[in-house]
């Protein structure tokens, strides 16, 4: 495929959709990067190596799973034509985002009422690791939360429609990325860690 071809219009969608994922690979290669140095650092003297994750975190895997259902379900309203089913499942997507992250600072204080600190004289490379991992991914969520925040916008203005869904598309690829992205984060913490 030609990607000099077609309208400015499609030129334009092409160019965003590539972006998107450009952000996407460098994300993925820093996560990486992150995880790889939680890898290596397991040799050190002074990691928790039998420290389970709490169960705040299991519950926000549940939860951001539910909301990438609900923003699938919503784009699927939307194109249908239901405005009305797609302004609930939005509306549900960020509310489950909000959860989520609640639920990450819900897991932070019950590390820290375990005795595990992430800074400082009670601090261990574990406990850090672990919360650069999850806090750098909430930083995340919250771009997400951004986005969906301008997609329920544009829909309140009716922007989207089953032909004009860039937006919408964009917004949905970054939200399952980084579902996908704490349910890998999540699984190498826990199995891993």
């Amino acid at each position: 495929m030609d990607l000099t071809q077609g309208t400015p219009q499609e030129k334009n969608n092409r160019a965003k959709k590539m972006m998107l994922w450009f952000g996407i690979i460098s994300l993925i290669m820093s996560f990486g990067g992150w995880t790889s140095a939680f890898l290596v650092s397991r040799s050190r003297p002074d990691w928790v190596s039998d420290f389970q994750l709490p169960d705040a975190f299991i519950i926000s895997t549940i939860v951001i799973i539910i909301s990438s259902i609900t923003f699938i379900l919503a784009k699927q309203a939307l194109k249908k034509g239901n405005r009305s089913a797609t302004t609930i499942l939005l509306l549900a997507t960020l509310a489950l985002g909000i959860v989520f992250i609640f639920n990450q600072f819900s897991g932070f204080q019950q590390i820290i009422d375990l005795g595990y600190n992430f800074t400082g004289p009670t601090s261990n490379v574990t406990m850090s690791y672990i919360y650069l991992i999850a806090f750098v991914h909430i930083l995340h969520v919250v771009a997400g939360l951004i986005c969906l925040l301008v997609v329920i916008y544009n829909h309140f203005k009716q922007k989207y429609n089953s032909e004009n869904l860039l937006g919408f598309e964009l917004a949905a690829t970054f939200w399952h990325f980084i579902d996908i992205l704490w349910i890998y984060l999540f699984l190498f913490l826990y199995f891993v860690g």
